[in-house]
Parts: C-alpha cells; structure tokens; sequence
C-alpha cells in the first residue's frame, strides 16, 4: 500500500515546509509516502466560494486513480487519538490494495463531487487550522502511527 497526501495550495512559509519534509522523509523509512500539490487556482475574486470548490474538486478528482481510496481531512471526520489512528492504519495496510489517499482541500472545503468520491473523512481537530498547519500535523500524525505500529520510542504513553 503507497500513502499519498493530496492537497490543495502549496504551502509558502519555510518553516512549515522544513519540518513537513523532515516527517515525509522520516516516514519513507516505514511505509511509501508522498505529498503532491494541486496547484491554487487563479483570478478567483469573481468565482464565487461553490464555484471555486467545482474547480477544485475537478483537479482533486483528475489526481485520484482508479482502485484508489480517498480520505477527506474534514472538519466533520472522524476524530481519534493517536494510538486508535495506528491501528487504524494498520486495518488500512491489509484492505487497501493501491494508494491511500488523504485529501487537504481548499480554503473552502470539498465540493459535492468530491464528498461523493470519498470513502472517509477524518478530522483531526475539532479546531480550525491553516492548511499550511494541516499539513504538519497530518505527516507529523503519519510518523507517530509508524513509530507506534513499529514499536518506536518516538511516542510515549
């Protein structure tokens, strides 16, 4: 199974880059890991906020493949704790057969099409961060699943 984190934007500020490439690579020790980026959209003032979202959702939709499964980082996901997103990794690593794929969306969410491709949503706090930020946490959360699945000191009860 390949990890593959698909997000809307790239991300601008240094130090968020560093560190979220210090866990991708920190990652690939464990399991098949990438990132790709779907490029912001542009002249977006005169689109109105359901029209930027077909936009996006046709170019997050284009980025998936066939036998893909497509899980949405939304606010009204499913929430666990780290050791319960191990293990169901772990349940993730012995059903699906291509690529797990985490979806970041745009500064306004998923569009209908998108929902409906989707076979779960996850959220990862009931708070609301920058997508930059949403990044970080989700590879940071990534590695400690591996470290836990792999019996790791990273994470400590």
């Amino acid at each position: 199974m390949k990890i593959l984190l698909l997000a809307v934007g790239r991300t601008v500020e240094k130090h968020y880059i560093t560190a979220v490439n210090d866990y991708l690579e920190r990652t690939k020790h464990y399991i098949s890991f990438d990132i790709e980026i779907i490029p912001e959209l542009k002249n977006t003032k005169n689109l109105s906020t359901e029209l930027q979202k077909e936009k996006e959702g046709e170019l997050i939709l284009r980025a998936l493949q066939p036998g893909d499964t497509a899980i949405l980082l939304d606010e009204h996901g499913k929430e666990f704790r780290s050791v319960e997103f191990a293990s169901w990794i772990e349940r993730k690593m012995h059903v699906v057969n291509k690529r797990l794929v985490f979806i970041i969306g745009g500064p306004y969410g998923f569009s209908p099409s998108v929902y409906n491709a989707a076979q779960e949503k996850i959220s990862l706090s009931k708070m609301t961060f920058s997508h930059q930020m949403v990044r970080l946490i989700f590879v940071e959360q990534l590695y400690r699943a591996m470290t836990i699945l792999n019996n790791s000191p990273y994470h400590h009860e």
